[in-house]
């Protein structure tokens, strides 16, 4: 089997491109190893097809496995950072002051807190009680009274 160093650019395209389609970093790091065969085939244009092969897994495995590395060492990729609380709007309007709009009877009413009116739950308070919201139970936020102050304009 006689392979040239340009078959194993043409596979690291290839693995480029797989990458652009499927993204994850993998096979954007066993291109770069492919390429690095074969810039090595250029370098050693004897090299046994074995030994292209042996010295693919090999700097395949050290790329991915550096990668990864990479990632928890430095930490490259902070969107899966479980403390932001990015798309958990509820959870981003724990501190804000705002008006009930209804009483609070048995635990529920509402709140409007920008555009949104919000079921809310907490103690008995009459409409146009200012509260501060003080969590989130999945679209419900819980809220008590903001330290005495009454009426005035709704939060934003």
């Amino acid at each position: 089997m006689n392979l040239l160093f340009w078959y194993w650019w043409a596979f690291a395209a290839l693995l480029v491109v797989v990458e652009i389609f499927a993204p994850g970093f993998v096979f954007l790091w066993l291109g770069v190893s492919a390429f690095l065969t074969g810039a090595l085939l250029w370098l050693v244009p004897d090299l046994a097809w074995q030994w292209q092969l042996l010295s693919f897994a090999g700097l395949g495995l050290v790329t991915v496995l550096g990668w990864l590395w990479a990632q928890r060492r430095f930490g490259l990729l902070r969107a899966r950072d479980e403390s932001l609380p990015l798309n958990r709007r509820g959870e981003q309007l724990v501190g804000r002051q705002c008006e009930l709009l209804e009483p609070l009877r048995g635990g529920s009413g509402k709140v409007r807190l920008g555009d949104t009116v919000w079921p809310v739950t907490g103690p008995d308070l009459p409409a146009g009680t200012r509260v501060t919201v003080v969590g989130v139970e999945g679209t419900v936020l819980r809220v008590e009274p903001a330290g005495g102050c009454a009426g005035g304009t709704s939060g934003a």
